[in-house]
């Protein structure tokens, strides 16, 4: 009776490991999946930015929170298209003179064509169009031009590790007249560490170039998160701190913060 009983014990906690080991090996899927820009996933980011030090006096501030909603969509047996949209609303003081705004600024639609399966080398990679929508509310949120152009990513992921970069070019071609013609570059590398227990250890930096006015930015964040259940829904929620290695005429200086949370739809 005792040994038998022993028996029924270490089958359940080998039962126990197993299940566990299996939800962490989930987790860490998952965090790896959101560092892959064209992952199978679908996932809906907030993704929340503290700005400083902006403005000809350096004495505003800008609160932007960004919903990015990834969609991928099955369109053969070979090949994905994954819709990522990224609408800013936005909350700032003092940026442009002594005033203040709030509302939603322009939208950005990127469309990723991309393979099921890495190349026999290991890569993934996407590439698309990507359009600018003059979605802001007010004046100061919006360029009040329409823009496209191309956007692309590559990366890999080997172990813990995924590594890549991500662009796009954009180039109005309607819009307001009076307003500044549009002519930009968005470059993000990145890399990432995910342990089994799907913490995932992020940095990446977002250069933006204007090439109409011959200026740039570059802030580098730092970024900490963790895959985990709340509520019976699977979030990823993380935290980090952006320093602003290079900023534009009158744009963000010294130190921001960012913090994210992202619902995930694992299929």
């Amino acid at each position: 009776m005792l040994r038998r009983s022993l028996r029924h014990a270490a089958t359940l906690l080998t039962l126990g490991w197993c299940a566990s080991a299996h939800a962490q090996q989930s987790a860490e899927d998952l965090a790896k999946s959101l560092s892959n820009p064209v992952a199978d996933l679908i996932s809906v980011p907030f993704q929340y930015n503290y700005d400083q030090n902006i403005g000809a006096n350096d004495d505003g501030d800008r609160h932007t929170l960004n919903i990015q909603p990834v969609v991928p969509f099955s369109l053969s047996d070979d090949w994905n298209l994954i819709s990522r949209t990224i609408l800013p609303l936005i909350s700032q003081d003092d940026v442009v003179g002594n005033s203040s705004q709030s509302g939603t600024g322009d939208i950005a639609q990127s469309l990723f064509f991309s393979p099921k399966e890495p190349t026999t080398s290991g890569w993934i990679w996407g590439l698309g169009p990507v359009f600018l929508l003059p979605t802001g509310s007010e004046d100061e949120l919006t360029a009040d031009k329409w823009g496209a152009g191309p956007t692309g990513v590559v990366l890999r992921q080997q172990g813990p590790w995924t590594y890549g970069t991500l662009f796009n070019h954009i180039v109005d071609f309607a819009g307001d007249d009076d307003r500044s013609d549009i002519s930009s570059t968005f470059v993000q590398p990145f890399m990432s560490y995910t342990t089994p227990q799907g913490v995932s250890y992020t940095l990446n930096s977002e250069t933006a170039v204007d090439w109409e006015n011959h200026d740039s930015q570059v802030p580098i964040n730092a970024i900490v998160s963790k895959v985990l259940p709340i509520g019976g829904q699977l979030f990823s929620v993380g935290a980090g701190v952006r320093y602003w290695a290079k900023s534009m005429d009158n744009g963000p200086e010294g130190l921001g913060l960012r913090l994210q949370v992202t619902a995930l739809f694992p299929k």
